[in-house]
């Protein structure tokens, strides 16, 4: 029988024990099942693997048919923003924390992964946005982020003043620390510390999240997932801002400054078991909505 996935990349977080027994673990099983197995290049000298293949994440997703990152939801964001670019499938071993985007644990793998590995499993469109800051109409800077972009200043309580504009249209005008702009990836990330709403992942939306707003009137608001939006830096504001992306990637921002953002034209296609869903995720990540009785 043919197999599903010819190649396969293995990316993880360097210098950690058991992301690398992880690896350490796939490895073995993966090329005694027959597949070519690619190892991300930082995590390959950590790993007791003979006659590796070493390659760069780019590599792997130029080359594999499908990804798997060992770690926690921040390794992911960060390999995501980069396999987004390409066709590959992708699927988490939570090695971390919460584990919102990857669902395999490390002391059950084999069974589920070689359900995967026969096409047993689900498949999901997660759309990625684009940041963009923008000085006397001319483009400085852009990045990639999977769960928020974060209007902010460098300095810790201090506030900041901007518009914000819906595809040109005036929307409003703010005082705070700052803005949180989420997708349905990231409702369940920054943007739900802050107040926002919770996105299911199939729905075309985006989240504004004020930040300590000076005002008693300001709240989340939801827009549909196409637009464009505008935020507008005063001139009266102090020269330390920035714009984070996914609190992995600082873009500079000065007073009079415009940041853009909007949907990129990247997906992230996710592999999940075929028992996986979003509520139960919830409900064991954070005791949402669990019963009485």
């Amino acid at each position: 029988m043919t197999q599903l996935y010819q190649t396969i990349g293995l990316i993880g977080k360097p210098q950690h024990q058991g992301a690398s027994q992880t690896i350490e673990t796939l490895h073995s099983y993966l090329t005694e099942h027959g597949y070519k197995v690619l190892v991300e290049a930082s995590v390959a000298p950590s790993v007791d693997i003979k006659n590796i293949n070493a390659a760069s994440v780019v590599e792997i997703g130029e080359q594999a048919d499908l990804a798997i990152v060992i770690g926690g939801d921040g390794y992911m964001l960060g390999a995501a923003r980069v396999l987004s670019c390409y066709k590959i499938a992708v699927i988490g071993v939570n090695r971390g924390n919460l584990g919102f985007l990857t669902d395999l644990s490390p002391d059950n793998i084999i069974e589920p992964l070689s359900e995967i590995l026969s096409g047993k499993s689900r498949t999901e469109q997660r759309f990625l946005i684009e940041a963009e800051v923008y000085r006397h109409g001319k483009l400085k800077s852009s990045n990639a982020a999977m769960n928020e972009a974060v209007l902010h200043a460098g300095k810790v309580a201090q506030m900041i003043e901007f518009e914000v504009y819906i595809d040109d249209a005036f929307m409003f005008s703010q005082r705070s620390d700052g803005l949180i702009i989420s997708t349905p990836t990231g409702s369940t990330a920054y943007s739900m510390s802050a107040g926002g709403p919770i996105l299911t992942p199939n729905l075309n939306a985006l989240s504004l999240v004020p930040m300590f707003p000076h005002t008693l009137t300001s709240r989340p608001i939801v827009v549909d997932g196409d637009s464009e939006i505008k935020l507008v830096l005063a001139h009266e504001n102090k020269d330390d801002l920035q714009v984070s992306c996914d609190g992995h990637v600082i873009l500079s921002v000065l007073p009079g400054d415009e940041v853009v953002i909007r949907k990129s034209e990247y997906t992230l296609r996710l592999i999940h078991p075929l028992d996986h869903s979003y509520f139960n995720v919830l409900r064991s990540k954070l005791a949402w909505g669990n019963k009485l009785f």
